[in-house]
């Protein structure tokens, strides 16, 4: 470029040359030899063919002669110079024939508007013009809100001031209240500086005005809304057009009595154009301070035009751009490299083939020949100063035929001009060579990059990545609707979704992701597909069947410059999966047969990741589908605890981390956690076959430790089953936590199997770890299990979890429940769900190892007043005076429409109690979600239901216990056993609507 504006320059100093007038006319219909730039490609674009007369001076052209009307080729070169000072040639040294062309006259304005420099002048000048009427606007438009506001809380605070003032109230009430208040609100309204202040009755009456002759009548309508919200004790603020003060904001407050009723209201107004008095003052100084800004930037936007004037010349925006595209038309598009060399030997200007031929560095420009690696002859031919015609050198592994020419002096600094010309096919051999590293580079980077999940859509994608740009410009890639679901595709026809899509720009005009590609029969990929072999498009201007599937998106995307297709099916185990199609734009080579049998190579490596993705994600969804439908589905209804939990199965498969809620007879719940080691299918069946146990085992109401001694007995059974069958893992290694909460006392049961114990969260936020005595994990037997009692205030947290919340391979397991205390304490109050969400946001890793079940429950204490207990002797007599209590009781409780039976229930529990168990014998009653009446004794025979012949007088007890009772059962203690019973206290007492005469026909002296 430098050379270039060198020669510029000297052109300018020599006079123009023009043809005769007769040449002049033959070539004025010309729109390119009305151009105004002068072509640097050679004399033959400096000659002019539409010039004026030459008799006439160039003061007498037409002002926009340039721009519409036959110009003077060059004009824009000799018009900059002319502006400069630079002398015009004389006349006359060619004769009559030629004559010097007339120079530009420049323009009066100094940055017209037809230069760069004129037009980044106006548009400043537009810019900050615009800036500042912003600002102004702005500054009003906020002036006047905050006008407005300080009116509103103005009038508020006066009328709530006069509203709450000592004496109005009495006045309001008194046989003359303008009298009292009239002297006062002027007082008022000239103190506070308001337009007025006007007491009003609710009926709308004034009391007070700011002219005494509008005393007693009635307010503006409608005021019936600021009455109804003045009775509610709210103000009322709203803008008002006053007759004489224009916009005024008006606030009406309540006055009330000391019993809440309404005695009047306060208005008071403020007129707006007060407030703006003082804006108005300051818009003078806004606006001269914008002014001043306006000239002071405009001044620098004229240096900076100024400027920018002298470095383009005076130039106009289409004389540089046809300048600049002759420039590159010259230099860039011819296939012949092209180099200029100072006289000192250093590289001024290289077009972009003589960078690829010569592999010049970027900042080659400037650098001595020597020093840009050149072949010794090469450099030596283009420093010595001689002339050279179609001399051969090697440059890199290319035969070069150099052209070597001084240039003219009178066109520029001296120097020299090299031309180079590819002469030789070693460059198809190196490039088909390059191809083939290529390709098995290719072929090795997507053998490590393509796989490396077990994802079926991310394993799409990497193969899409990995061919871009080696091999294609573009890449996409559909699979069958099934496949990423993890089914393999069944012989029917289905839709194919693209997956995947990679490119070398953004946004290419292809179907995006996630979008279903319906093709017709004659489609490639549904050939691909059909045939099980790839199909090559070598120019998809010519694929009519292609472009007929979507002819719009067809047209864009050959608009796009994709122009070659290679669709490749993705086969595995001789079934299609989808296909992978190779895009190429313009820009590159379009695909050839040579490239079919590597497109296949590569597909055939991908499809084989992703059948294996798509099986794993198959095994996968149904472990998960499993240990889902074994998981509990939603937590059980119960009043004793308040409970939230969360299952994060992990990456790798799901696992056997387990939980359950289990509500109890007594208002009692059971909280498990267990753990399966391993993950897949056998530890999510295994799981489930421990948490149907559990649940089983929980129906018996078993003590903790009892429950886990026959969890470890049929765990142990299980382990001998698969040993003996020889197809099962063993189950060596599940944990379970297994604790027991009775609201009614508070207390907690706890025992565990090789599991972590719990962390309790006391009420004021405080966390502990308690001692819980572990046993050895499920399935070892040997050891019995030991119970810890655990008291908990009401409103105390309970929180279970398995070892992958605090246990990881980057984590240690005492650092994990440090974590755990810190993310738990010190929130007092905090809800179980929200413990959840921060628990895990605390300790959960980015990519977890193991699966994590956490269980927080938050404990309620049945009130004492919902309990009610009674020891009764070991006398028939005392049944009678019990069931008078237990009605008093459920009357008490609102329960009497279950009081009859109740008191049979009782009854029957507490005679049998007396005449086949042992002291001390006790009833209770709990009222909670349901009715739960208990007898216990010392006792631990265990009662059985049995139906009694009509013949015998006995043996209806238990029967008839289980007609009136929706649930009944037994517990043991270590001192007895407990009998119970639960009623439901909705839809009626009885499951069966039978009268009380039935009732007490099989009233017996039920054996037990």
């Amino acid at each position: 470029m430098r050379g270039l504006f060198r020669r510029r320059s000297a052109r300018r100093e020599h006079p123009r040359r023009v043809p005769p007038a007769s040449a002049q006319s033959s070539g004025s219909s010309s729109s390119e030899q009305r151009s105004p730039a002068r072509s640097p490609s050679g004399p033959s674009s400096e000659q002019a063919t539409d010039e004026p007369p030459a008799e006439q001076p160039a003061s007498e052209q037409p002002a926009d002669q340039h721009s519409s009307g036959p110009s003077v080729p060059g004009a824009s070169d000799s018009g900059s110079e002319q502006s400069e000072g630079s002398p015009t040639a004389p006349p006359g040294a060619s004769g009559t024939a030629e004559r010097t062309a007339p120079l530009r006259e420049p323009s009066r304005f100094p940055f017209g508007a037809r230069s760069v420099a004129g037009e980044v002048f106006i548009l400043q000048v537009a810019v900050i013009v615009l800036l500042t009427v912003a600002v102004v606007v702005a500054f009003v438009l906020h002036a006047r809100w905050d006008s407005e506001q300080q009116a509103r809380n103005k009038s508020l605070a006066v009328a709530q001031t006069f509203a709450q003032a000592p004496g109005v109230v009495e006045a309001l009430d008194s046989s003359d209240p303008t009298a009292v208040l009239q002297p006062r609100a002027q007082a008022v309204r000239k103190a506070a500086d308001v337009s007025y202040v006007v007491v009003w009755t609710p009926e709308g009456k004034r009391i007070t005005a700011p002219k005494r002759r509008m005393i007693g009548q009635t307010v503006v309508k409608p005021f019936k809304f600021i009455v109804e919200r003045a009775r509610e004790g709210r103000p009322t603020t709203h803008t008002i057009d006053a007759v004489t003060g224009g916009d005024t904001v008006n606030t009406a407050v309540p006055v009330t009595r000391p019993d809440g009723s309404l005695a009047g209201l306060v208005s008071a107004g403020v007129t707006i154009s007060r407030v703006n008095q003082g804006v108005k003052d300051q818009l003078p100084v806004l606006l001269m301070s914008a002014a001043g800004a306006l000239v002071l930037a405009s001044v620098s936007s004229a240096l900076v035009s100024r400027r920018l004037r002298r470095q383009t010349h005076g130039l106009g925006p289409v004389q540089m751009t046809r300048m600049y595209e002759h420039h590159d038309a010259v230099l860039h598009s011819v296939r012949e490299g092209v180099l200029i060399l100072d006289a000192e030997g250093r590289l001024v200007l290289a077009n972009s083939e003589a960078r690829r031929l010569l592999e010049l560095p970027p900042e080659a420009e400037g650098e001595q020949v020597g020093r840009l690696g050149l072949d010794a002859g090469m450099a030596e031919l283009l420093t010595s100063g001689r002339t050279a015609s179609d001399e051969v050198h090697l440059a890199g592994g290319r035969l070069l035929a150099l052209n070597v020419r001084a240039t003219r002096g009178e066109e520029g600094p001296p120097g020299r001009v090299a031309t180079l010309r590819d002469t030789t096919d070693l460059r198809a051999l190196e490039g088909r060579a390059a191809v083939s590293r290529e390709r098995l580079r290719l072929l090795y980077e997507a053998g490590v990059r393509v796989g490396t999940t077990l994802d079926v859509v991310r394993t799409a994608e990497e193969l899409a990545e990995v061919v871009v740009p080696g091999f294609a410009d573009f890449a996409t890639v559909e699979l069958l609707d099934p496949v990423p679901r993890g089914e393999e595709p069944s012989g029917a026809r289905t839709d194919m979704r693209r997956v995947a899509i990679s490119g070398i720009r953004e946004e290419p005009p292809l179907y995006p992701v996630d979008t279903v590609i319906r093709t017709v029969a004659t489609s490639p990929d549904e050939a691909a597909r059909e045939t099980g072999h790839p199909v090559l498009v070598p120019d998809l201007r010519q694929a009519h069947d292609w472009l007929a599937e979507n002819p719009e998106r067809g047209r864009a995307t050959l608009d796009y410059g994709i122009r070659s297709l290679i669709s490749v099916p993705l086969r595995a185990r001789g079934v299609v999966l989808g296909t992978v199609d190779f895009w190429r734009t313009e820009e590159s080579e379009p695909y050839a047969e040579d490239d079919l049998v590597f497109a296949e190579e590569l597909a055939a490596r991908a499809a084989v990741s992703v059948d294996n993705a798509r099986r794993y994600t198959r095994e996968n969804a149904m472990a998960v589908t499993l240990q889902r439908s074994l998981l509990p589905r939603g937590l059980p209804e119960q009043d004793a605890l308040e409970v939230a939990s969360r299952y994060l199965p992990t990456r790798a498969g799901v696992g056997g981390d387990w939980f359950d809620v289990i509500p109890l007879p007594g208002a009692r719940v059971a909280l498990v956690v267990g753990d399966v080691v391993g993950h897949g299918l056998h530890a999510a069946a295994t799981m489930g076959r421990l948490r149907t146990a559990v649940l089983n085992f929980s129906s018996l109401d078993l003590a903790p430790e009892d429950l886990l001694a026959h969890l470890d007995e049929l765990v142990d059974r299980i382990d001998q089953d698969q040993t003996a069958a020889g197809n099962g893992e063993a189950v060596t290694g599940a944990t379970c936590l297994y604790a027991i909460y009775d609201s009614a006392s508070g207390r907690c049961t706890v025992a565990r199997a090789g599991h972590l114990g719990p962390a309790v969260v006391n009420p004021d936020g405080t966390v502990d770890f308690p001692e819980v005595p572990v046993g050895l994990p499920l399935g070892l037997g040997g050891a019995p299990f030991e119970t810890a009692e655990l008291q908990l205030a009401e409103g105390s947290s309970l929180v279970l979890y398995t070892d992958g919340l605090v246990e990881d391979r980057d984590r240690d397991i005492d650092d994990g429940l440090a974590q755990l205390h810190d993310a738990l304490a010190d929130h007092p109050g905090r809800p179980p769900e929200e413990t959840c969400g921060a628990v895990l946001d605390a300790l959960l890793p980015a990519d977890p190892s193991d699966d994590v079940a956490l269980l927080v429950a938050r404990t309620r204490v049945l009130p004492a007043d919902r309990v009610a207990q009674w020891d009764v002797p070991a006398d028939s007599g005392a049944v009678a005076p019990l069931r008078a209590q237990v009605t008093s009781k459920l009357t008490e409780w609102g329960l009497e429409e279950v009081a009859f039976t109740t008191e049979l229930i009782l009854s029957e529990l507490v005679t049998n109690a007396i005449r086949y168990g042992s002291e001390p014998i006790r009833a209770r009653l709990l009222y909670e979600r349901s009715l739960t009446c208990e007898v216990s004794d010392g006792n631990s025979t265990s009662p059985h239901l049995r139906r009694a012949a009509a013949t015998e007088e006995g043996g209806r007890g238990l029967f008839l216990v289980a007609q009136l009772a929706e649930r009944w059962g037994t517990r043991y203690t270590p001192h007895g056993k407990v009998m119970w019973t639960e009623q439901s206290l909705h839809g009626g007492g009885t499951p069966q609507e039978e009268d009380e005469e039935s009732l007490l026909d099989q009233w017996g002296d039920g054996d037990m």
